[in-house]
C-alpha cells in the first residue's frame, strides 16, 4: 500500500509548505512557502532530516488525519489541541503514527499556524521548484477532506523528542531595520512609532497583517507617496490612513505605499504567529544588529537537532505500560 496520510476532516486553512520558491522575484512571484519558517526547522531536527522538505500548514486549526502505514509525525508551530487515538499527545514533539491510527488536531491554543510534519516529508507535485501552495497567485490549493497526501521515503529514526518551547506566540517586541523610504519619515514619526503599541487586526492572512497603533496613524513628510517598487516580506508599509501593514510570505512583489522600516526575516514568524487581538511592538536597530541578529538565528537552527530531548511520558496515559520502557538501558525488571 503507498505511503499516504489521508485527510478525514480538513480544517479551513490547511496547504502544503515548504521553503518556498526563491529566484522568482523578477518574474512577480514572491518566495512564498511556510509562514513560520522556523517552524519547518523545528519539524526537521524533531525527525532528523532536511528542512526543506513539506509540511502540512494548519491555520488556526488543524483536523483528522489518518495514515495507510505507520509513520513518523512531528508537531510544531502554533500550539494546538492533538491526540492519537484519543489519546493526548505533546507539541513540539515527534511520535509514531500507527497505520489505521487517527491523529486529531483541534483549534490553535496560542498563535496561528501549526505545521504537521512526516518522516519523509509530503511527496506533492514540484511545481518550479517547490511542493509550496502560493494561494495568493493560483499555484497549488488549499487541502480540503478526502485529499490522499502522498509521504515521502523516509530513513527512519527515533521518536518521542522533544524540543524546548520558543514563546513566538504571543506577540511581543520585533526588531525593525531601516529602508530605503524610512528617511521620508519624520524623525518625531520614526521615534513614535518606535514607542507605539498596536494590535494585530482581524484581517490578515499569508500575504500580510495589519497592526492598529494604539493612537494616531503615522505619515512621510508632507503625506508624500512614492513610485511602486518592489517589495518583499518582512516590509512594513503604511497605507493611505496611516495604519502599519507588515508583509508576510505571499506579498505581492511590487507596490507603492511607503515603507516605515523593514522587520528583521528571523523576527517575521513572532508577526506570522500573532493571533487576532495580539499585541506588537516595534523596535528600530542598526543594520550591524540585525546583521548579528540573524547571525544568531541561524546558529539557532543549525543547533535545533542538539536541542531535541526523550519526550517525558505521563505513565497514566500509556496504554501498555508493561511494554513502554521507562527508562532507556534498563531492562531487566529484577535491577
Amino acid at each position: 500500500m503507498t505511503r499516504a496520510l489521508i485527510v478525514r476532516q480538513a480544517g479551513p486553512g490547511l496547504s502544503l509548505q515548504d521553503t518556498g520558491r526563491p529566484g522568482y522575484l523578477v518574474y512577480g512571484l514572491s518566495r512564498g512557502g511556510a509562514a513560520d519558517r522556523l517552524a519547518l526547522a523545528e519539524g526537521a531536527a524533531l525527525l532528523g532530516q532536511p528542512g526543506d522538505l513539506a509540511a502540512l500548514e494548519m491555520a488556526g486549526m488543524g483536523g483528522a488525519f489518518e495514515a495507510t502505514q505507520t509513520i513518523r509525525i512531528a508537531l510544531t508551530g502554533a500550539p494546538m489541541q492533538a491526540a492519537i487515538d484519543g489519546t493526548a499527545v505533546t507539541w513540539n514533539a515527534s511520535h509514531t503514527l500507527a497505520a489505521g491510527a487517527t491523529l486529531t488536531i483541534g483549534a490553535a491554543r496560542a498563535g496561528v499556524y501549526g505545521y504537521l510534519h512526516v518522516g519523509g516529508g509530503f511527496d506533492g507535485p514540484v511545481t518550479l521548484g517547490s511542493r509550496s501552495a502560493h494561494l495568493a497567485s493560483g499555484l497549488g490549493a488549499r487541502i480540503e477532506s478526502g485529499a490522499s497526501l502522498p509521504v515521502g521515503p523516509d530513513k527512519g529514526g527515533e521518536t518521542g523528542l522533544a524540543l524546548p518551547v520558543d514563546d513566538r506566540f504571543s506577540g511581543g517586541t520585533v526588531r525593525v531595520v531601516p529602508g530605503p523610504q524610512t528617511g521620508l519619515f519624520p524623525d518625531d514619526e520614526i521615534a513614535r512609532f518606535d514607542a507605539t503599541q498596536f494590535t494585530r487586526d482581524t484581517r490578515g492572512n499569508r500575504m500580510g497583517v495589519r497592526v492598529v497603533p494604539d493612537g494616531d496613524g503615522f505619515a512621510p513628510e508632507g503625506g508624500l507617496s512614492v513610485l511602486s517598487e518592489v517589495i518583499v516580506p518582512g516590509d512594513i508599509q503604511i497605507t493611505g490612513d496611516g495604519t502599519p501593514f507588515v508583509l508576510l510570505a505571499e506579498c505581492q512583489t511590487t507596490g507603492g505605499y511607503p515603507r516605515i522600516g523593514a522587520v528583521l526575516p528571523c523576527d517575521l514568524p513572532r508577526v506570522a504567529q500573532a493571533a487576532a487581538g495580539t499585541g506588537l511592538r516595534f523596535r528600530f536597530v542598526t543594520p550591524g544588529d540585525g546583521v548579528q541578529a540573524m547571525s544568531r538565528a541561524r546558529a539557532h537552527r543549525k543547533a535545533l537537532a542538539k536541542s531535541a530531548h526523550p519526550l517525558l511520558r505521563d505513565p497514566h496515559t500509556i496504554r501498555d505500560l508493561l511494554a513502554y520502557q521507562l527508562i532507556s538501558g534498563v531492562t531487566d525488571g529484577g535491577l
